[in-house]
Parts: C-alpha cells; structure tokens; sequence
C-alpha cells in the first residue's frame, strides 16, 4: 500500500477581540437594516470607527446628508453598550426630535435583529435601551449643556452640530471624559461660515499634526483627536455628478441618484453646496455668494499715496466701524478696494474709543491721498467735523434710508458685471458673505443683517455686515450716480 498522506487537523476558531475593526464588523453583520439586509459596514464607515476604537478622545466625521452617518453611530452606540461595563451612551442633537433619531435607529437594529433581542430592552417613553449583559444604557439628552453637566458618558454622540446654536454641550461632555476614559463623537454635514461649529472643523484642519488627503477625504489627526471631512474643495463644479460623487462615500449614492437629487425643482444651490457637497454656504437669502465674491479677488492692492475715497460704517456699541478704501480710478468699470480697516467696540457696555477711530483715520490718510470721506451723518457728527480740521477733507453725507437702495443697486451691478475687485480680506468676506438681500413690499432692495438679535458674541459676529455697507456708500458715491453727493459740512451748519 502506498504511503498515506495526513492532513493538519484545523486549529480552534481565531478568537476575536472586543474594539477591534474585526470584531466590530462581525458584530455588525448580526445587525439588519430597515431594508431587510444585514449591514455590512463600508470602508469609509470602519475607518471613522478604528480611530474611535483607537482610543481618541474625540473623533469628528463631517459628510453630506444621506451618507449613513446616523445608521454608523446607532451601531457603534450598540456595540459600545454591550461591551462596556455599565456603559452611558449619551445621545444628543440640536433638538430632542433630532435625537431621536438617532435613537430610534439603535431601537430599530434591536426590533429587527434577532440576537439583541436579549441583549438590549427599547423604553421609547424614556428613549432609553439599556444593555442588558453589562447594565448601561443609552439614552437621549436635550442639547443644553446645563441638562449636561451632571452626566459622566462613557461614549457621547453629538448629532447634527452644524444645527447646535453653539458647541457648549461638546464642550461639557468633553471636560467630563477623563473621569472614566469616554469619548465623544461628533456627526455633522457642513454648517454656515462664521458659526462656532464651522471655526471648530476650520480649526480642527489648521492645528492637526498629521494630515492626510485622499481624493475628496481628509483626515486630520491631533494629539486627542480626529477628524474626518468629506467634502467638494472650493473651485470644483458643484454640478458635475461625478465630482460630487467623490464627496459621498456611500456605496448606495451613485451620480444618478445625486443627477435625481440636483434636478430637483426644490432644490437650491446653497442647499446643494452644503448638504450634498458639504461646502460651509450661507442661506438662501445671501445677497452675495461665496463664489460671486471669490470671483473678484485680485491680488492687486492700492499703491500708497494713490488718490481713494474712503467709506465709513460707524458703529460704538455693538456693530464694528468699518472704513473701507476705494481707489478713485476714474474707470468705472475698474473698481478696486482696499483692505478695510475694522474696529471691534468692548460690547460690555462701553462704547468704543473715539481716539481708536481717530487714529484709524490719521493711519489711512499718511497711507494715501483721501478725496473723499463718505459716511452717515447720524453716526458721526463730531467725526466728521474733526476730519475737516485735521485733515481739511469736507466728509460727504451718505444716509442709511433710502439712499441704500441705491447702493445695493450700484454694488451689485460691480458684482455682476465683474467691475469690482477686492483683496480677499478674511474679515471684509465674512461681512460681505453676512449680508441677506431684504426685498421691500415695492420691490426695491437692500443689504440687511441676517438677524436680529445680539444675545451672544457669535450671534452678534454674524450679524455684522458693516464693512460692506461701508464699502457700498462709497461705490455709489464714487461711481454709482451721476448726480453730485452732498458735502456733509452743508448738513453739519444747516
């Protein structure tokens, strides 16, 4: 008989570890979706949770809507609770009905997977699951730092922070985690410039120490955290479905489905931007857009010693006072500016310093050849009067009434028609990408703030819109009308 060969006997089944990428997809395959299927987590989706399982304090995933975050996060808040010892998931959104979402997909992957059925209990009155095999739970919170403070998570979730007025509660949950080793999760597609939320993920970007690109993703690691960013850079065609497509990991979002999406007839460009292509817009009522506006910038600046008109916003309590240089070109279709000179008043309750707005003044006429001072004459009377003695420029009177429809018309005929330049100055954008059209019941127009109140800084932040007033007084004066504006000194005597 010939030899016989043996085969080695299979060894026992690799144990999987807890909080690994292995373990945790497995764990995930048990879960079915609400359309029937078993959830098979995508690359994208195990990449968020190995940085998580990692051990970082916080991780950040920004995506457009419809990318599975909140699906993502209901599993993991599952997968934490089971294998966590007394496990307090935390859930949180900008409302309690936004929560429940997120809420309801963690109850939804109980009810239809058959092996949580003894591992988890769903109390919807509460919005509570509690884990039953380690004694957590998971429960829902209002987005209010003061309901917050007397909780200690293990694992929290912020959903949907580009809706949160501001970050308060993030910052709450995450001064709490070190008190037994949580962590936080923040979920979100892109917000509006100048909110907290924004300068947070621009910051996030800025102070990373390993930054890492790949194609329409970036993730940005610090000491303790990380983020994740999927998003269409600035100057890609927004329109073009397979561009957007890089932006949207999920494998169920195709170009048809965005092409479907895009021609939708409700469908706008600001809420295409930021929630298809999570690109930080401004609402619907922008007067002036991002893009028209980064179409204008020039890296040409006004030569010292060239002949402007300077335009003048005062503000002494809250708004800032903004004066913003124009070079008097003679060319109306060549409508440069300058960059503007801004001041920030104290908004404890103290005025700003006349001296401050003085010296502002003294600097930009040493710097060039004022013509003209253009401003409103119910805001700086005494000003006005000083410019003519120190310097012997008459200021020219610009009210903020009717005149201003004229002002937005002329402005936005430059903006229109590509006659304006501007210096891509962080702070003049932000007050021009402020600014709302308000349509009048006549039809006439007008730049407006975005809102009205001032309860808090970044409220107030958001509402100032100065510089642009300031530099569209000028325009009309210098280039928008025809007529002769009247010298200020005349209203001063009368």
């Amino acid at each position: 008989m010939g030899a016989t060969t043996t085969r080695p006997r299979p060894g026992p089944p690799r144990r999987l570890v807890p909080f690994t990428i292995d373990h945790f997809r497995t764990y995930a395959r048990l879960m079915v979706l609400d359309n029937g299927e078993r959830w098979d987590p995508e690359p994208f989706q195990l990449e968020i949770v190995e940085d998580l399982f990692a051990g970082n304090d916080e991780v950040w995933a920004i995506l457009p809507e419809g990318n599975s975050k909140t699906t993502t996060m209901a599993g993991v808040a599952l997968y934490h609770g089971d294998y966590t010892p007394t496990a307090e998931v935390l859930l949180a959104a900008a409302s309690r009905d936004q929560a429940g979402l997120l809420f309801s997909q963690a109850a939804g992957f109980v009810a239809r997977s058959q092996p949580f059925h003894d591992r988890f209990r769903v109390f919807e009155g509460y919005r509570r699951i509690r884990c039953n095999r380690t004694g957590g739970r998971i429960q829902v919170f209002a987005a209010d730092d003061r309901t917050g403070d007397g909780v200690i998570p293990s694992l929290g979730f912020v959903d949907e922070a580009h809706r949160h007025r501001d970050l308060r509660l993030v910052r709450t949950w995450r001064g709490k985690l070190q008190k037994r080793g949580g962590q936080l999760v923040v979920i979100s597609t892109a917000g509006e410039p100048g909110t907290e939320f924004e300068d947070a993920r621009r910051r996030a970007l800025e102070t990373a120490t390993d930054v890492r690109v790949d194609g329409f993703h970036t993730r940005a690691a610090g000491p303790y955290s990380v983020l994740h960013d999927w998003s269409v850079p600035d100057g890609e065609d927004v329109n073009d479905m397979a561009v957007v497509k890089r932006a949207n990991p999920l494998s169920t979002i195709t170009e048809q489905s965005l092409r479907r999406k895009r021609d939708s007839p409700t469908m706008t460009d600001a809420h295409w931007r930021r929630f298809a292509c999570n690109q930080a817009v401004r609402g619907e009522q922008s007067a002036i857009t991002a893009a028209e506006w980064r179409a204008l910038q020039t890296d040409d600046r006004i030569p010292d010693g060239a002949p402007v008109w300077l335009g003048v916003d005062m503000g002494w309590k809250h708004d800032t006072t903004a004066i913003v240089p124009l070079l008097d070109s003679g060319d109306r279709e060549d409508r440069l500016f300058g960059v503007p000179t801004v001041l920030v008043p104290p908004r404890n309750g103290q005025s700003l310093d006349p001296e401050a707005v003085k010296d502002a003044f003294r600097d930009l006429f040493a710097r060039y050849d004022v013509r003209e001072v253009v401003m409103d004459p119910d805001r700086a009377v005494e000003i006005a009067a000083w410019i003519l003695t120190e310097f012997g420029v008459e200021a020219t009177e610009h009210g903020q009434g009717v005149e201003m429809f004229d002002a937005y018309d002329a402005f936005m005929a430059g903006v229109r028609n590509g006659w304006i330049r501007q210096p891509g100055d962080p702070t003049f954008t932000e007050h021009v990408l402020n600014a709302t059209a308000r349509v009048m019941p006549d039809g006439r127009t007008r730049f407006d703030r975005p809102n009205q109140s001032r309860s808090t800084a970044r409220e107030q932040r958001r509402r100032v819109i100065d510089a642009l007033i300031a530099a569209a007084m000028v325009n009309r004066s210098c280039f928008g009308r025809e007529e002769e504006a009247e010298p200020f000194v005349a209203w001063v005597r009368r």
